[in-house]
């Protein structure tokens, strides 16, 4: 099978995924109301940083595609387009389908020329090498490279890697060789306090969580097989979770949430729990494919002023003190986080 009928099946399946229901562990989150907020809804912002890249929305387009002709090339150009009506950051898909073909690299290249100054990053698999890394930056003139690890993904897919030694040694490399920040992410498995310490130790500029709850790129890559591996759909660290774990190790590191994240009420627990920024995928994938752009955009406007109204409700006027707002954390996710050592009260009495 060609890559880019790979990418265009792997478009079809996240679809079909996007209407199933996984746990994320968001709804073991409960924020304290505040009765007195002293606030107006004009003094909310949304504009915020990750790390030293400045954002207008807190809530940035994550990786989906590019590498399969010229459905993926449309997808890309309207998520473009999104983006800079918005002000937020885009991720393209891995480009690796377009190094091994040049006839692939319009597809990638069209979101720098529908958002000639927006904050677009590049992406690369762990197992790129420097050059490589250099090439994905250079072909859409990035702001940062993100690198994804999808070691369950691989091992599913029919046609996927199986071997994954020296990939934090590489990883390290491109820190270090590569102009723009690196970013790590998951690609839906979520990621332990011990894989964050390791990233963090090598100075990756952030960590994108990518927690289980979202897209279901194990269950894809089953659908594809002839011999399914069942026990892979349902493994990794749900996202609220693998947040909190994120943000045990450093309170500096910049942190990125994805996962399922599909409402406005997502986006802002999310934050609450720890994370800068938050990625979504499946809920643009699915408006654009479904509704067209201009009903998109709707959709977009709809959700950031329903993160403002939040905020107001929680008496917070920017994502910093949003950050900073009491919580309850109940059910499996405090279980999980009592037995791993992490204390959930200081989440409760947090204050600003």
């Amino acid at each position: 099978m060609t890559r880019s009928k790979r990418k265009w099946e792997h478009i079809q399946y996240a679809l079909l995924e996007s209407d199933k229901k996984f746990s994320h562990g968001f709804s073991d989150i409960h924020f304290v109301h505040q009765s007195l907020p002293n606030l107006a809804l004009n003094d909310v912002v949304l504009e915020h940083f990750i790390g030293e890249l400045p954002l207008s929305s807190p809530i940035f387009i994550n990786a989906m595609t590019g590498g399969g002709g010229e459905r993926t090339t449309y997808i890309n150009q309207n998520l473009a387009i999104l983006a800079k009506e918005f002000g937020m950051a885009m991720a393209v898909g891995s480009q690796m389908s377009a190094i091994k073909d040049p006839t692939e690299l319009s597809s990638y290249q069209i979101v720098r020329q529908e958002n000639p100054s927006g904050m677009i990053f590049a992406n690369l698999g762990s197992e790129a090498t420097i050059d490589q890394a250099k090439q994905a930056v250079q072909m859409v003139s990035a702001n940062a490279l993100q690198i994804h690890l999808n070691v369950v993904q691989e091992m599913t897919m029919p046609e996927g890697d199986r071997d994954f030694r020296g990939a934090i040694n590489r990883i390290e490399q491109l820190v270090k060789a590569v102009e723009v920040p690196v970013i790590v992410k998951e690609v839906g498995f979520g990621m332990s306090k011990e894989s964050v310490e390791q990233l963090y130790s090598i100075g990756v500029a952030a960590v994108d969580v990518g927690g289980y709850g979202g897209t279901n790129f194990a269950a894809i890559e089953n659908a594809r097989r002839s011999e399914p591996l069942p026990f892979f759909n349902e493994w990794g660290i749900p996202t609220a979770i693998s947040i909190v774990e994120a943000r045990t190790i450093s309170s500096s590191l910049p942190l990125i949430a994805s996962g399922g994240i599909k409402s406005s009420l997502d986006v802002i627990k999310s934050i609450a729990l720890g994370s800068d920024a938050v990625g979504m995928a499946g809920f643009f994938l699915k408006n654009l494919l479904e509704k067209g752009l201009e009903e998109t955009i709707v959709e977009t406007n709809r959700l950031h002023e329903d993160i403002k109204y939040m905020m107001l409700a929680l008496g917070v006027k920017n994502i910093i003190e949003l950050q900073s707002v009491p919580l309850v954390i109940s059910g499996y996710t405090h279980h999980w986080l009592t037995e791993r050592g992490i204390d959930t009260k200081k989440f409760a009495t947090k204050r600003r």
